[in-house]
């Protein structure tokens, strides 16, 4: 497969380039406040999704950022250049695919790489290589010479992707690209943003798939009401809410028993012999619980992590009554059971 010539990353232990920042950014039609001062910072190479329920202003966020709406307020920089000041320097760095394909059905999947090509203005030589590398990258040379109106949603999204890409942007925004295709074609265009990551590409991704983003982000905002109201990794958000746990079980009772005593605060199920702790998953806590049943002669003969998902995130920071909670705390050590059991 043909592959087009990728963004150096930078070297290891050097501090990322910002792609995308933005401070304070509002945006309001009449009295409905869409955006209320948001802050993000979409470190280069990296992918950076944002989550939210419908109306929430995901898409309008995407459209201020890629210059095709003005902000009411704050500031933003998108690939070194200022969105109010320099607007062409960032049209000209960045790609967009839209949650509706910018693909004409009417004319061939070539014919609307090279019409993207000419937009692009470049010569007759460079628009023909350009346009048959990327039909190829995205498997598309077989049907480039058949109407667009015969490709499959999946197809469709490829070729659209595929015309983004002839700028060579180096930010992409992808506006719920997703949406409407099957498992399969969902899975393809994953390994497509994959791709483009790896050769440097910044990808801005809204969607309304959590699978989507736990997949593919390296950080996460969630927008609900037009404010931020959680970021950080897809691990980070997954401990902002309760639910998580360490589940314990044991094949002999007299084990069980004992470390029922030893770990106060978990819950029993007698009939399977097990424990379940509220935890959050992470090492230190794991290694807690082990040291305590290493104190008390006791081995677990499972031990199996469970952690909210992004479904259990979602709900939890986008309801009606939506706070951060607090992390569950970690049941006590029982030190007289530890004392009696040695």
């Amino acid at each position: 497969m043909t592959t087009t010539p990728t963004t150096p990353k930078p070297p290891a232990g050097s501090a990322p380039d910002i792609a995308i920042e933005a401070r304070g950014l509002r945006k309001a039609y009449g009295d409905k406040t869409v955006l209320d001062g948001i802050d993000l910072s979409v470190p280069a190479g990296t992918v950076f999704s944002l989550l939210g329920p419908n109306g929430a202003g995901k898409t309008t966020a995407v459209q201020i950022l890629s210059t095709l709406i003005g902000a009411d307020g704050g500031e933003a920089r998108v690939a070194g250049h200022d969105l109010v000041a320099e607007p062409q320097a960032v049209r000209a760095a960045i790609g967009v695919t839209g949650q509706f394909s910018a693909v004409d059905n009417l004319i061939t999947g070539e014919e609307n790489m090279l019409l993207m090509a000419d937009l692009h203005r470049l010569g007759r030589t460079e628009r023909r290589r350009v346009t048959a590398e990327l039909l190829e990258r995205f498997d598309l040379t077989e049907a480039a010479h058949k109407p667009a109106s015969t490709y499959s949603g999946g197809m469709r999204r490829r070729l659209d992707i595929a015309m983004t890409l002839v700028g060579r942007p180096r930010v992409i925004f992808l506006d719920e690209p997703t949406t409407g295709l099957d498992p399969r074609a969902r899975n393809a265009m994953w390994g497509v943003v994959r791709e483009l990551v790896a050769g440097g590409v910044t990808v801005f991704l809204t969607t309304q798939y959590l699978e989507e983003a736990d997949e593919l982000a390296d950080r996460i905002a969630l927008l609900n009401g037009g404010r931020l109201v959680a970021q950080g990794t897809a691990a980070e958000l997954k401990r902002l809410v309760p639910g998580g746990h360490v589940r314990l079980r044991f094949t002999g009772p007299a084990a069980y028993e004992t470390a029922a005593r030893a770990l106060t605060g978990s819950v029993r199920d007698d009939e399977a012999l097990a424990l379940q702790i509220p935890s959050d998953g992470t090492q230190r806590e794991l290694r807690a619980i082990l040291d305590w049943l290493d104190a008390v002669e006791v081995t677990a003969d499972e031990l199996t992590v469970h952690t909210p998902d992004l479904d259990d995130v979602f709900f939890a920071l986008t309801g009606p009554a939506a706070t951060v909670p607090a992390p569950a705390p970690a049941p006590a050590r029982n030190d007289s059971a530890e004392e009696n059991a040695r």
